[in-house]
């Protein structure tokens, strides 16, 4: 038989005390199940821990070279203990979660320091990408869980979607006045954001499967990273993109500019993924809940409207 954690506690107990009886009362234990504990063990490897001195418990060899390797075998465990009450108690630990690139016009800012603020020993991990990057992020472990906008790739994903918001076409050209087509939109100068992720971007797939309904194509003239960056360029009048109604409604969104409805709506779907076998630590999973106590917060109803704010040229 191996040695227990309880054998070799007793062990240890009785030899700094010095008696069976000190360590039982240490131990909260009977002296005879100490004794019992003590005996089973020596009688097991065939040689005593202990002489049995008239005052006190005298090690043997073999008792001396066990104490060492039994208190670091202890004190292992211990520190195992700790970091799992640590972690469940949400005293430590890493939350590892992503967002999605426009998240800060869903108040994401507000949900990292409320979580922080709550939980400020828990190490937090976010990061923040285009939506189908996070997808696949999760998917491959890298990150628990995280936000998204749909749709992206949900092989081997969970997904529970949280929340509508409607995409809207910007322009700063004084002619546009009327909800805007597919067939518009393959007509426009684009200018899109988010180069990296291209047409993988959730918002853009939505938008190339309806021209490719009606043998369209989209081909953007521009391309850049940010969506702020997008904004500015549209509002110099070098083209035209589609953002969300959180963003059109932000501070980025420069003057000068108006949002348009599109004649068929669309809009992007806010959801939570964590990979389908997976059990989230506790930090993520207490994460992933104010996430969604935060996304209920923040209803599309209760933003203002788009402004409709004619170019300076109108």
């Amino acid at each position: 038989m191996a040695l227990s954690l309880i054998q070799l506690r007793v062990f240890v107990t009785a030899a700094r005390s010095g008696s069976f009886t000190a360590a039982a009362k240490e131990l909260y234990m009977s002296q005879p199940t100490v004794s019992e504990t003590i005996r089973r063990v020596e009688q097991h490897y065939g040689t005593p821990l202990f002489v049995r001195g008239a005052r006190r418990l005298i090690l043997t060899a073999p008792g001396e070279e066990l104490i060492p390797l039994a208190e670091q075998t202890l004190a292992a465990a211990d520190a195992a203990d700790r970091a799992l009450k640590a972690v469940t108690g949400l005293q430590g630990g890493v939350a590892s979660f992503g967002l999605l690139r426009n998240a800060k016009h869903y108040a994401m800012a507000d949900l990292l320091t409320s979580f922080h603020t709550r939980y400020p020993n828990v190490r937090l991990r976010v990061v923040g990408v285009n939506s189908a990057d996070v997808a696949d992020m999760v998917r491959d472990g890298s990150l628990e869980a995280g936000l998204v906008v749909l749709p992206v790739d949900t092989h081997e994903l969970r997904v529970t979607p949280l929340f509508k918001d409607e995409v809207v076409f910007a322009t700063s050209q004084s002619w546009r006045t009327e909800a805007v087509s597919i067939d518009d939109l393959a007509e426009a100068k684009l200018i899109l954001y988010d180069a990296h992720a291209g047409w993988r971007d959730p918002t853009r797939r939505q938008l190339a499967e309806r021209a490719l309904l009606k043998g369209l194509e989209l081909n953007p003239l521009i391309e850049v990273e940010q969506v702020d960056t997008a904004l500015d360029l549209v509002a110099a009048g070098a083209g035209e993109t589609f953002v969300s109604r959180a963003v059109s409604v932000s501070p980025i969104a420069p003057p000068g500019v108006k949002y348009l409805p599109f004649s068929e709506p669309l809009y992007d779907t806010v959801a939570l993924i964590q990979k389908e076998s997976a059990i989230l630590s506790p930090a993520t999973k207490e994460l992933a809940r104010l996430a969604r106590e935060t996304i209920a917060d923040f209803r599309s109803d209760d933003m203002p409207e788009p402004r409709y704010i004619e170019s300076p040229e109108a």
